[in-house]
């Protein structure tokens, strides 16, 4: 059967929160609205099991304070939770009985409404029962099952849709890049403050240090140093001259400059990623859930045993046949009862998503778990996720009598004084040596070209080595030139180390099945080296945000089952779509908003462990539900009558109760075992 259709569950903000009965999620309500009916139920159904329960450990104590009147407090305390509380699954049972859709919600008011009905016709008819149901102190009653079993559903349907709502925080974050207002210049050469909505192709606006760039266009006037890294998750700021193009979001690190607007509002490049995360995370991953297939069969089959069973004793069996025959299709539904089955899924789940946290594996999607135990393609962006995602000072080459010591103290304490991430690599090189800095005078910076200051009376300069310039020893190194009063003193080259744990947990990675594909916003050169370094399957270089999507787009055309792994803004629209979506914990957060997993320490291990993770809960749950239709299925025929005309066997209600409760014990039981496996 087709799984129902999912919804966005967070309007924007502009719109009016959806209508209590306005299905937002799993043909539910939005979760405000089912967080009232949950504690209603749980205050209700807290001293329902006490009175229930009770009874089974002390029966004389409970059933001697009040003869009768515990059936008729038990139908008070009950009727509320399966009538108000559990509104929302009946109406959804009852689209699925109209549509014919059997799914969990099928299964689950079913066997709730069963054992709801037949303990309320216990209190009401009681006398009228066959003794042979009766017991010692009188006929069962499973009003507690129906009220649990609606209390649990209802937590899982809040906690599941907080989960999804999340992604409307990604998209929000998102937004929030762009400027409000911009600064306009005006013919006159005068500035005023616009709205960005205010501004059209072709103003001219300027931009100071430390601004967001209001929209899309091209440089006029000026230089600047502009940090692309939500557009390509390169830590180093790119050089802008006249001619350029600038895009809406990015920051502008050193100098003021006037650029021409080109696209504007939905038109930006920024506009753009926000409609594929959104476009993203409206998709339905190409995954049924598991309890809805079973469901799908399970349903009408018990359903039609019920039929048979009532019919048959109604027909063959001797006077008030359809008396046991009603007891006995009654206990088809109530041994059917998912209450195992609802168990089965949500227990494992929850058990292994706090045995991923303690091993550093934050899981924020639950469906991302068995997503990934699936996975056959892996996806990882380069900067962050397989490097450290900045810069350091990985070689000194002195030029004449300098020795690598001073060099490296003339360039950081001529950079001390910028803010530039490889002006703080050097500084920071030298400082991780002990070298004490020395004063600088004179400072300057020139955007794109570098910095020059006056140390101990010499004049030093640092700029980008002259195109031709290589360290054959680190070929994907940016390189910077060292003056001293305007003679050569040396080179130092800067690069982005690959983490230690990297190369460990790729091959831990391709040995469980995953090819593992790198993707960068770096040249190509940087990309194949870097490639060739971790023996990686293949790699995608001078990829865009919305490149990065096509790509994972591109690989799930092809059947695979795709994992994104990345900590950056430009990853945000992949992450989204791809079938498993991780993020590191050390990245923006928009990468963790638009992400299913997020590794805490932004290490590849926590990746191993979390494939381990989702194949150890993914075993879990099949177990699980093996052990729970083993019960259930083995007892309907017994529940039906079935051996009644060979060994004159009939299952009392109270002993189906007692099945059920026995298949979800097992149940539990083995989903603890999750807290020990070994990841």
């Amino acid at each position: 059967m087709p799984a129902s259709p999912r919804h966005a569950i967070a309007p924007p903000a502009s719109a009016a929160p959806p209508a209590p009965d306005d299905a937002v999620y799993m043909g539910l309500p939005h979760e405000r609205y089912l967080r009232p009916k949950f504690y209603v139920a749980l205050v209700l159904t807290l001293p329902l099991l006490v009175l229930s329960m009770g009874g089974m450990l002390r029966p004389h104590a409970f059933h001697a304070w009040a003869p009768g009147f515990d059936g008729w407090l038990q139908l008070g305390l009950t009727t509320p939770v399966f009538f108000w509380s559990g509104a929302p699954f009946i109406r959804r049972w009852w689209k699925s009985i109209r549509e014919r859709d059997p799914n969990m919600f099928t299964l689950t008011v079913t066997g709730t409404g069963a054992a709801y009905f037949y303990s309320a016709a216990v209190v009401l008819f009681g006398p009228s029962f066959p003794a042979a149901y009766r017991g010692e102190h009188g006929l069962p009653l499973y009003f507690e099952g129906a009220a649990f079993i609606t209390t649990v559903v209802l937590l899982g349907q809040i906690l599941e849709q907080r989960a999804h709502a999340r992604t409307d925080l990604a998209i929000r974050a998102l937004m929030h890049l762009a400027p409000r207002i911009a600064h306009r210049v005006r013919p006159d050469g005068a500035e005023e403050d616009v709205p960005v909505a205010g501004v059209h192709p072709g103003d001219s606006l300027r931009v100071r240090p430390g601004e967001n760039l209001p929209v899309d266009g091209t440089l006029l006037d000026g230089a600047a140093e502009i940090d692309e890294s939500m557009l390509t998750g390169e830590p180093l700021p790119v050089a802008k001259k006249s001619g350029d193009k600038v895009n809406a979001g990015t920051l502008n690190t050193t100098g003021s400059f006037v650029f021409r607007a080109e696209r504007v509002g939905a038109g930006t490049l920024l506009a753009q990623i926000v409609r594929l995360v959104e476009q993203a995370t409206e998709s339905e991953a190409p995954i049924a859930r598991l309890a809805d297939r079973v469901s799908a069969w399970f349903t009408p089959a018990v359903f039609v045993l019920a039929a048979i069973t009532f019919f048959s004793w109604t027909l063959f069996a001797p006077e008030r046949g359809w008396l046991f025959g009603l007891i006995n299709a009654v206990s088809v539904l109530i041994i059917a009862c998912p209450c195992a089955l609802g168990l089965a899924t949500p227990v494992s789940l929850v058990t292994g998503i706090g045995r991923g946290a303690q091993s550093g594996v934050l899981v924020k999607d639950a469906a991302a778990l068995e997503r990934l135990c699936s996975a056959t393609t892996l996806l990882i962006d380069k900067t962050g996720t397989l490097t450290q995602g900045r810069p350091q000072v990985v070689a000194i080459e002195p030029a004449g009598k300098i020795s690598a010591g001073d060099l490296l103290l003339l360039a950081a304490s001529a950079e001390s004084s910028s803010e530039h991430p490889l002006a703080r690599a050097i500084v920071a090189a030298a400082q991780q040596r002990g070298l004490a800095l020395l004063p600088a005078a004179d400072f300057t910076a020139e955007p794109g070209a570098g910095v020059s200051a006056r140390v101990d009376g010499r004049l030093v300069a640092i700029t980008r080595a002259p195109a031709g310039t290589a360290l054959p020893a680190h070929p994907n190194a940016t390189l910077v030139s060292v003056t001293v009063d305007r003679h050569p003193a040396g080179t130092l080259a800067l690069a982005d180390e690959i983490k230690s744990t990297t190369p460990a947990a790729i091959v831990e990675l391709r040995r469980l099945g995953l090819r593992v594909f790198m993707v960068t916003g770096d040249r190509t050169a940087t990309a194949q080296v870097v490639a060739g370094q971790l023996g990686l399957d293949g790699f995608h270089a001078d990829v865009t945000p919305a490149r990065k999507q096509e790509l994972v787009r591109a690989h799930q055309s092809r059947g695979e089952r795709v994992v994104f792994a990345g900590d950056g803004l430009n990853d945000a629209p992949a992450l989204a779509a791809a079938d498993v979506g991780i993020a590191m914990g050390t990245g923006t957060d928009v990468a963790l908003h638009s992400a299913g997993l997020v590794l805490v320490q932004g290490d590849l291990t926590a990746l191993v462990r979390a494939v381990h993770l989702s194949r150890a809960v993914l075993r879990n749950i099949r177990q699980n539900l093996f052990w729970a239709f083993a019960y259930n299925s083995l007892g309907l025929p017994l529940a039906a009558g079935a051996f009644f005309p060979l060994f004159g066997w009939l299952l009392n209600p109270m002993f189906a109760g007692a099945a059920m409760s026995l298949s979800s014990i097992t149940v539990v039981t083995n989903a603890l075992r999750l807290r020990r496996v070994r990841l």
